[in-house]
C-alpha cells in the first residue's frame, strides 16, 4: 500500500514536518512494509519557507537583516528556488512572533519590501510572497514604500509607517517604485477575505493583532483612504490577507493573488506524489469551514479527487485517491467518504493533545493503519 502523508502544521503545537513524521511512525507500527511518502505542506503562513526548503532540495537560503514590524531590526531570510524564483515569507519580517507586545496601529510591512528588494538585487525573475501571520494592518504600504513608493499627507510629507497613519493619507506616488520582475509576482494567501468591510482585514483579523474597537475603526478608515487612492480591486478574494498586504501588492505592484495551499502543494510535488497512491492523510490543528477554502486540507482533498465543498464522494474524480483527515479538533463533519481522526478525542482532551502532539499523531496514524 502506498500512503502519502501531507499535513499542515498544527499551529501552536507541532510543525508540519514533525507532524508528518509522527503520523508515519504510527502507521509503520501497524503496517511496516507499506510505502510511505512524507510531504509536509503549508498554506502561505508561518513555516512556508521551511516547507519549501525541505520539498525542493536545490533551494538556497539567503539570510538578511531587515526592519521588524515596529522599530527593531530582525534577522530574516528569503529562499531561492530553481529558475531564479524568490520566496518571501512575510511572517519572518512582519509577523506576530516578532513582537513582544502587539502594536496594531504602529506595526508595518516595511521589512517585507526590503526582503523583496534583496531578492530583486540578486536577480530574481519571479517573486512569491507568502502572506500569513502578519502583525500589521497597513495595506502593504510599508512593503511598497521599501520598494520605492511614497505615501504622503496633505502637506506632501511621507506618512509614518503603520496602518494607524493611513487616516492622514492624501496622495500616493508610485513613480519611484521598482519594476516588477520579468516573470511576475504572486502573493500566496491563506485567507480569501476582502480588504474592507465586516469580513475584511481590520474587522476580522485586527483583534488577533491587538486591535480594539477604536483601533479597528481607525485602521478601516485608513484602508478605505488607501483603496480610494491606489485603485485596484479591494473586494478581490485574498485582498485582506496579511492586513491588506495582498491588496497593496496587487493594486500597487501588479501581484497575482493565489490560494497559497494549492500553489505550494503543486510546487512541493503533491500531484506527482498522489500518482499511484492508495491513501492520502492530511491534517491541521482545527478542521472547520475555513479548512476547505484556501487551507492545506482543502487543497489536498481537491487534488486527491474531492470537491472544494465536499459535496461529492471523495475519490470520485481526478486521481481518485481516498482522503483521511487528522485534526486536533473536528469542528466540522468530514466530507462523505473521508475518514477523520480527532486528536483531542484520542488524548482525552484538547490540552492533552496539545501537550504531546507527536504521541497522539502517532496514535492517529496507527488507528488509520488498522482501519486500512
Amino acid at each position: 500500500m502506498r500512503v502519502v502523508i501531507a499535513p499542515d502544521s498544527f499551529k501552536g503545537s507541532i510543525g508540519a514536518a514533525a507532524a508528518a513524521a509522527a503520523l508515519a511512525a504510527g502507521w509503520r507500527q501497524v503496517r511496516p512494509t507499506d510505502e510511505i511518502v512524507e510531504l509536509p505542506l503549508a498554506d502561505g503562513g508561518e513555516g512556508t519557507l521551511a516547507m519549501l526548503a525541505a520539498a525542493v532540495p536545490a533551494s538556497r537560503w539567503h539570510p538578511a537583516e531587515v526592519s521588524g514590524p515596529v522599530a527593531a531590526r530582525v534577522r530574516a531570510a528569503w529562499l531561492e528556488l530553481p529558475g531564479n524564483v524568490a520566496v518571501i515569507e512575510l511572517a519572518t519580517a512582519a509577523g506576530l512572533t516578532q513582537l513582544a507586545e502587539l502594536q496594531p496601529l504602529a506595526a508595518h510591512s516595511y521589512g517585507v519590501g526590503e526582503l523583496i528588494g534583496r531578492a530583486l538585487d540578486a536577480g530574481a525573475r519571479r517573486v512569491l510572497v507568502a502572506l500569513g501571520g502578519s502583525a500589521c494592518t497597513d495595506g502593504g504600504t510599508g512593503a511598497l514604500a521599501a520598494l520605492g513608493a511614497r505615501f504622503l499627507d496633505d502637506a506632501g510629507m511621507p506618512l509614518p509607517r503603520g496602518g494607524g497613519a493611513l487616516r492622514r493619507l492624501a496622495a500616493v506616488d508610485l513613480a519611484g517604485l521598482r519594476p516588477v520582475p520579468p516573470d511576475g509576482v504572486s502573493c500566496l494567501t491563506d485567507v480569501r477575505a476582502p480588504l474592507l468591510g465586516p469580513d475584511g482585514a481590520a474587522a476580522v483579523f485586527g483583534p488577533q493583532k491587538g486591535a480594539g474597537p477604536a483601533d479597528i475603526a481607525a485602521l478601516e478608515a485608513g484602508l478605505e483612504k488607501l483603496a480610494a487612492l491606489l485603485g485596484g480591486d479591494p473586494g478581490e478574494p485574498g485582498a485582506g490577507a496579511a492586513g491588506g498586504c495582498g491588496y497593496g501588492l496587487a493594486a500597487g505592484w501588479r501581484s497575482k493573488l493565489l490560494p497559497g495551499a494549492a500553489e505550494l502543494a503543486a510546487i512541493a510535488g503533491l500531484p506527482q506524489a498522489l500518482a499511484g497512491a492508495d491513501l492520502v492523510i492530511t491534517g491541521e490543528g482545527r478542521y472547520d469551514l475555513t479548512s476547505l477554502h484556501g487551507k492545506v486540507v482543502g487543497a489536498v482533498s481537491a487534488m486527491a479527487g474531492s470537491t472544494a465543498t465536499g459535496a461529492a464522494t471523495l475519490g470520485s474524480a481526478m486521481t481518485g485517491v481516498p482522503v483521511a483527515i487528522v485534526a486536533g479538533q473536528l469542528a466540522l463533519a468530514p466530507p462523505p467518504g473521508a475518514r477523520a481522526v480527532e486528536l483531542a478525542a484520542l488524548a482525552g482532551g484538547a490540552k492533552a493533545a496539545i501537550r504531546e502532539p507527536a504521541r497522539w499523531l502517532a496514535a492517529a496514524g496507527a488507528e488509520l493503519a488498522c482501519a486500512s
